[in-house]
């Protein structure tokens, strides 16, 4: 026997949240007809100031299938969310909002990817159906999905959708969620990354019913913040790697193009070239640190969790060996490197050479040789933590019973 759980979060609510939990009772038949067989509703009272508990428990006085819950303040969204997920006694568990925004009677619809082998089914406003979201708010899902493709590897159309419905076993694996209106994105950040099977069904999305909670600009601020650390707390690297690899990436520009300028016969730099040889080399040395910091971040989550390191840079590892691995010979041949350019400049100079002729190529050398210093180093953590790693899986292994 098949149970929905549905979850409405009501916070000062009292305009809609009547017309939205009676849109949802309706929908029982065509759950029936989808295949799940019972459906309660469950309402959260997140520290209303209006006559939001007094509408829903009108409401519930009339339907078995209703229950009330009620926070004495104001705790959030999110934890809202969580103490009907808590409390929720089906093992589908849906939600959405308040507002009117989300269409209940999609939810059959979301239920029958879930019992056709979905774990978590996204209502997605931004494919196939009638929107009427603000331009501002569908710029921002559009980013932040983009965003979660980058950091993830996986395309979600829609990661902030506020109508879902999940199998409540995966709870375990997407925990901790937030308090906050950044449920949603931490929610499917986290799904990506645990390997959850995600569906996405096309919802339509109509204006809400009240005043809209969401700041554009605080809370985008915050869905940007809280993805990113979730990423960082599974896979460091993707975000470090990346932004190390960019920095990596202007520092090989700016020195192909002082090369090429210095083969010229340009000897003196104008101001734009100076700042731009300065942030080669801040963003060069900071780009190598911040790319092997992420590497090793990596192998101290897969302690953490106890496993092998399971992801990286672009996903799967494009290596049968590590990179991380060669960061040894790697910071040794970048050093023999330095250490030849600034000698062979040195001989120059004892030669006749102005120093107006090598003082590039002195500063190449050195900004080298602290490259291959850094990988060295890192070479040494990343090993060290390797061994920890392999260790510690050895020992479960030996504690598994024949």
């Amino acid at each position: 026997m098949t149970m929905l759980s549905i979850v409405i979060p009501a916070y000062n609510e009292e305009k809609g949240i009547k017309e939205i939990m009676e849109r949802v009772l309706k929908v029982r038949t065509s759950l029936q007809d989808a295949g799940v067989d019972e459906m309660e509703l469950v309402v959260v009272n997140d520290g209303s100031k209006d006559g939001t508990l007094e509408a829903a428990n009108d409401i519930a006085s009339q339907y078995d299938c209703v229950r009330i819950l009620s926070h004495p303040q104001n705790r959030g969204y999110g934890a809202a969310l969580k103490t009907g997920f808590a409390q929720s006694r089906g093992d589908l568990v849906g939600f959405l909002d308040a507002d009117g925004t989300y269409p209940p009677e999609y939810f059959p619809q979301l239920c029958q990817a879930a019992l056709k082998g979905a774990e978590l089914v996204i209502g997605t406003r931004m494919t196939g159906e009638e929107s009427q979201m603000p331009a501002t708010r569908r710029l921002g899902n559009v980013i932040f999905a983009n965003m979660l493709c980058l950091l993830g590897w996986q395309h979600v159309t829609d990661c902030a959708s506020g109508m879902r419905v999940f199998r409540k076993e995966i709870l375990e694996h997407l925990s901790p969620l937030p308090d906050g209106l950044n449920l949603t994105p931490v929610m499917s950040t986290r799904a990506v990354h645990e390997g959850v099977k995600m569906v996405e069904v096309p919802i339509p999305y109509s204006e809400r019913v009240g005043r809209s909670k969401l700041s554009v600009v605080r809370d985008g601020r915050l869905f940007f913040t809280s993805m990113v650390w979730t990423v960082l707390s599974y896979n460091p690297v993707r975000v470090l790697g990346i932004a190390g690899l960019l920095g990596v990436g202007f520092a090989a520009l700016v020195g192909m193009g002082l090369v090429i300028a210095r083969l010229s016969g340009v000897t003196a730099l104008n101001p734009w070239w100076v700042f731009a040889l300065f942030a080669a080399l801040v963003l060069g040395v900071a780009g190598i640190s911040l790319f092997a910091l992420g590497v090793t971040f990596n192998y101290l989550v897969s302690l953490f969790y106890q496993e092998p390191v399971r992801q990286g840079l672009f996903g799967k590892p494009m290596f049968k060996k590590p990179l991380e691995h060669q960061f040894g010979w790697m910071g040794v041949v970048c050093m023999a490197v330095g250490l030849l350019i600034a000698l062979v400049s040195f001989v120059f100079s004892l030669n006749g050479w102005e120093i107006a002729r090598l003082w590039l190529y002195l500063l190449g050398g050195a900004l080298i040789n602290l490259v291959g210093i850094q990988l060295i180093i890192y070479w040494l953590l990343i090993s060290v933590l390797h061994d920890l790693s392999q260790r510690d899986l050895l020992t479960q292994a030996d504690m598994q019973p024949w």
